[in-house]
């Protein structure tokens, strides 16, 4: 999911403070009133721009006022901007480093797809949550499937359609009308910890599942090795994510919303040298002259650090 949004000024932001914000007292995925402060914001939500909140956003360490669910152990933003703000907010995002890593992307989509289709191999209807520029569905359509999907950034659509020839819907997954019982496939690769609204965001996605339809999550694992040594400095500590879930509240979550992992593991990325080199400034020197970078934009490295999960998990009727 690609995220945007214009600097907001001070007093525009108090006078949005009360009505694009929501303040919970009760967990986004058990319900359960018994809620704790987690941590402090580190940066003035506030005063949001775009650079803090796209995609490839490299000033890591930016979280919201956090909050933790004692009974389930989710961890979220409280308070968090509302969907419909979200979507204002990051439908304005111009992200062309996104689209540079298209290759890397491509190389870890496919692996999504294999296992997708070893458990669902009748394919059918894909639909990608956020699907940014449509790398994913370009894949899968090649694979036979048929795709739709959903994109908030009006600059990502629109790429979408001159580069691979799709159509995405854009605007709010939260908010647009879509078919029941119709897709054989909902994917949602790093977008529940872009939602305040997880539960909400699984039972759609329940509702427009055919009978036998798998529901396919990547998200960050907070409670991961790697999210505890890197700390505060976290890579998906990120303004743009509002959610954080472990083993624990991320399947409290999938069995409330009626569904049954199949299948989980640890996902990985593969990415440049050159966008993983850009992430850190001491090594950008090295970028700067154009045929190093030229150089580094060839090599392609595998990034599994196990601190993201990976889970496949089919439609159950509800009881």
């Amino acid at each position: 999911m690609l995220t945007s949004g214009s600097s907001i000024s001070l007093t525009a932001s108090m006078k949005r403070e009360q009505k694009d914000f929501e303040h919970f007292n009760k967990c986004p995925v058990c319900t359960s009133p018994s809620l704790a402060s987690f941590k402090k914001s580190t940066f003035d939500f506030l005063r949001l721009s775009q650079d803090e909140i796209k995609i490839t956003d490299s000033d890591y360490g930016k979280i919201w006022d956090l909050s933790r669910c004692q009974d389930c152990s989710h961890i979220f933003a409280n308070p968090s901007p509302s969907p419909e703000f979200i979507s204002t907010l990051y439908s304005e995002v111009e992200d062309p480093l996104y689209e540079e890593e298209a290759r890397g992307r491509s190389k870890s989509f496919i692996k999504i797809l294999n296992r997708l289709e070893r458990i669902q191999p009748s394919r059918g209807t894909l639909f990608d949550v956020g699907a940014a520029t449509g790398i994913l569905l370009n894949l899968a359509r090649q694979r036979g499937w048929e795709v739709d999907g959903i994109e908030t950034s009006s600059w990502a659509v629109k790429l979408a359609e001159q580069k691979y020839n799709i159509q995405l819907r854009q605007g709010s997954f939260e908010e647009i009308e879509l078919k029941k019982n119709l897709y054989a496939a909902v994917t949602m690769i790093d977008f529940i910890e872009h939602t305040p609204r997880p539960f909400q965001a699984l039972i759609k996605a329940h509702e427009m599942l055919s009978s036998d339809g798998i529901l396919v999550l990547v998200t960050p694992d907070v409670a991961s090795l790697a999210a505890k040594i890197a700390g505060q400095r976290w890579w998906h500590f990120r303004a743009g994510h509002l959610a954080f879930f472990n083993k624990r509240s991320l399947h409290a979550l999938l069995q409330r919303s009626s569904f049954q992992v199949i299948k989980e593991r640890k996902y990985a990325w593969t990415f440049s040298a050159y966008y993983l080199m850009s992430r850190k400034r001491w090594l950008r020197f090295l970028l700067k002259n154009p045929l190093l970078a030229s150089f580094w934009k060839k090599i392609q490295l595998k990034l599994a650090l196990g601190d993201s999960f990976e889970i496949y998990a089919r439609k159950e009727e509800k009881p």
